[in-house]
């Protein structure tokens, strides 16, 4: 057995080499040359492994990244030889599977919608290239079930590196396809000289990346999740999954997890077990000083008004707008307003409490400051009425953005 593990070791020890020698600069053909032998039989789990190992070693992912076609060009032939996974509709598998099979589609059809606008560059042929280029944006809602489902179960399982090089890689194609849906937005992109290169140079190296994707995800995304997650992981994935939505196609339900039943039990609970001292919210749990310093941080002002009518809570944030003082805590919301503003208060609430709105919002000048006020009506389950939320916030300095700021400044 100790053999065997050494033996182990020492391939993947070689197969990382291989890596670090591309990273190095050494070229395809010449690692395929030199380790021809030890190349015949990578599969797409080890690939996963060895990517892995770099990054716990210091290798950063937006390193990987770049040579994340060239890693794939080295396995390429073994990775071929590998049966596609195998699954049922209604496995999240199965649906990821079906999208790239439809986005293949669509990348086809707007290969040639675009080549029609090359050619003959008028309103007709850009409407088409504009309702394919949209279409293909639909594939946004594969990448967020991968990144916000997927990635976060094989994350328990230690599996990170390769899901952060994917994310990376999902990036730049959105960044593709929002310079295409750009460029082709103005009406006169049609009288453009350098139409043509300017499509080629922002399509191809989009529709590559896609494909590529697609082939990572079949020979080594999707046979290492296989192996990684459990049939409760499949299951918890199947029911969060349609909230997120699917891109050109519906889930189909032939597929039904085998699951024990504890499992099944814990998989379909509608409260998960809660640890001691943590508070059970509708997703996820946090401490009285966790949920404290969260309501502290916002950046808005919050009052809690409960079903019968009486203050229990308001936050404390740095920048207050209206006075608050603990005094108010279990008084009644309509003597904590001037006078003049009762009646408006009370109709809001009898309202809110009559189910004939849900929310009431009103804006004011005050102290140099443009202040948004709403209330929201609170229910439960039943519709039964719960109480009011009341958000303030100060709107000057969002008012006053302008352009874009997407790095954080130093």
């Amino acid at each position: 057995m100790s053999e065997f593990i050494n033996n182990q070791t020492l391939r993947q020890e070689k197969l990382k080499g291989i890596l670090r020698q591309l990273h190095e600069g050494k070229s395809v053909a010449d690692v395929q040359a030199e380790f021809a032998d030890l190349l015949e039989d990578v599969g797409g789990d080890e690939i996963v492994n060895i990517e892995q190992a770099l990054v716990a070693e210091g290798l950063s992912p937006d390193l990987i990244k770049p040579l994340c076609d060239v890693h794939v060009a080295v396995f390429r032939g073994s990775l071929d030889q590998q049966p596609d996974p195998e699954t049922i509709p209604g496995h999240p598998i199965f649906t990821f599977r079906a999208e790239n099979l439809a986005v293949q589609r669509v990348l086809n059809d707007l290969a040639e919608a675009l080549e029609d606008l090359k050619n003959l560059p008028h309103k007709p042929t850009l409407a088409r290239a504009r309702e394919l280029t949209a279409k293909l944006m639909l594939y946004e809602r594969h990448y967020l079930r991968k990144e916000n489902i997927l990635f976060a179960l094989l994350e328990r399982t230690g599996f990170t590196g390769p899901s952060k090089v994917m994310w990376a890689v999902h990036d730049d194609i959105r960044k593709g396809w929002k310079a295409l849906n750009a460029m082709l937005a103005s009406d006169d992109v049609v009288k453009a000289p350098d139409l043509e290169a300017r499509i080629t140079g922002i399509f191809e190296p989009m529709a590559h990346a896609i494909r590529e994707m697609i082939y990572k995800e079949d020979k080594i995304l999707f046979p290492a999740s296989l192996e990684r997650l459990t049939e409760a992981d499949w299951a918890a994935i199947r029911t969060q999954e349609e909230e997120i939505g699917y891109a050109y196609i519906q889930a189909g339900r032939q597929w039904q997890p085998r699951l024990d039943p504890r499992e099944a039990e814990a998989a379909t609970a509608v409260e998960p077990v809660i640890a001691e001292g943590l508070i059970p919210l509708s997703v996820g749990a946090l401490t009285p000083a966790q949920l404290d310093l969260m309501l502290k941080a916002l950046p808005v002002d919050v009052t809690f008004v409960d079903e019968h009518d009486q203050v229990r809570y308001f936050s404390q944030g740095q920048e207050r707008i209206f006075p608050r003082s603990p005094a108010i805590i279990g008084r009644a919301v309509q003597n904590c307003h001037p006078p003049q503003s009762v009646d408006r208060v009370q109709r809001i609430v009898e309202d809110f409490r009559a189910g004939r709105r849900d929310v009431a919002e009103f804006w004011i000048q005050m102290h140099g400051m443009f202040i948004h006020i709403r209330y929201f009506a609170l229910r439960d389950a039943d519709g039964t009425y719960r109480g009011t939320l009341e958000v303030s916030q100060n709107l000057s300095p969002l008012r006053a953005l302008e352009g874009e700021r997407r790095l954080l400044d130093e």
